[in-house]
């Protein structure tokens, strides 16, 4: 049972492959938490608004509280996809959760993994996110969305890989086990890939770079390649955000991790695990801003 007099919080992380939202209390920290499907503020921004209620609506159900009870909540949402005070504004008239901050997903991803400790993220999911926490404050290269930028995530795996496979059609590269089943998927039909290209969401991409993970892990040669060109980008993105060896570093997202294989020894001296995941992230950021409107330090 939640205290009448308790201020409930409310996290909301968002991207290209799924909803996560979750509602708690300060004094007891996470009680309940649900999942919908994409949301991208830049891609839909309709559907993601949709899908931040429907994570929402379905946590509150999970804690057994009204919609309505919301409506005195802090909230923070990290999204995908917010790039400018438009995309934010457009967000929060969208929700009524009381007091809403909106962000990109960068400041949830970095707060999650470090909490208030210094050190260096890479969040690799659908996207990619490059970032460090110093005594500067947040600072981040990279992530300018799936169509120009997030080389090395999901969606970028399963575009290459696909890239790989018709140039393997066309004999210009030789076929491993991993494009072979990728061809087969599509009915080995060049055609029926620039289709699903042409049409494909980041997050339809994404769904791809599982097997591409496992291939590689596996010794599959065009699978250890975008893993290994994935990897190199990532220390790009490391070195300029001023990385040195020893500094902390934290790989999350459902990618992240597995590129741990692929970095070069000095870029793992000081790798940690997360302390938790973007949702905690945003969670930790409406727990905070909570905290600020009352005055406590």
């Amino acid at each position: 049972m939640i205290d009448s007099g308790s201020t409930l919080l409310v996290g909301v992380d968002g991207g290209g492959t799924g909803c996560r939202a979750a509602i708690g209390t300060v004094a007891d920290g996470i009680l309940a938490h649900a999942e919908s499907g994409p949301a991208n503020a830049t891609s839909d921004p309709v559907l993601a608004i949709k899908n931040i209620t429907l994570a929402v609506t379905a946590a509150a159900q999970v804690l057994g509280i009204s919609i309505g009870a919301l409506r005195a909540a802090t909230t923070h949402v990290g999204l995908a996809g917010i790039m400018n005070k438009q995309d934010v504004e457009r967000v929060k008239s969208g929700l009524h959760y009381g007091d809403v901050s909106v962000t990109d997903d960068r400041p949830t991803a970095v707060k999650g993994a470090l909490g208030d400790e210094f050190g260096f993220v890479l969040s690799v999911g659908t996207g990619t996110i490059a970032a460090s926490y110093t005594s500067d404050g947040l600072k981040c290269v990279g992530g300018w969305g799936f169509q120009l930028s997030d080389r090395g995530s999901g969606a970028w795996l399963g575009r290459a890989a696909l890239e790989n496979v018709l140039l393997c059609y066309d004999g210009i590269g030789e076929h491993s086990p991993l494009t072979r089943n990728l061809l087969s998927k599509f009915n080995s039909d060049p055609n029926q890939i620039v289709a699903f290209g042409s049409k494909a969401t980041a997050a339809d991409l994404a769904k791809l770079a599982r097997d591409i993970v496992e291939r590689a892990n596996s010794g599959d040669p065009w699978g250890r390649v975008m893993m290994q060109t994935g990897a190199e980008h990532l220390v790009h993105a490391l070195n300029g955000l001023g990385f040195v060896t020893g500094n902390r570093l934290c790989l999350t997202g459902g990618v992240g991790p597995h590129y741990a294989k692929y970095l070069p020894d000095e870029f793992l001296a000081g790798y940690t695990a997360p302390l938790g995941t973007a949702l905690d992230g945003a969670f930790a950021l409406a727990q905070a801003k909570s905290a600020l409107s009352k005055g406590t330090p």
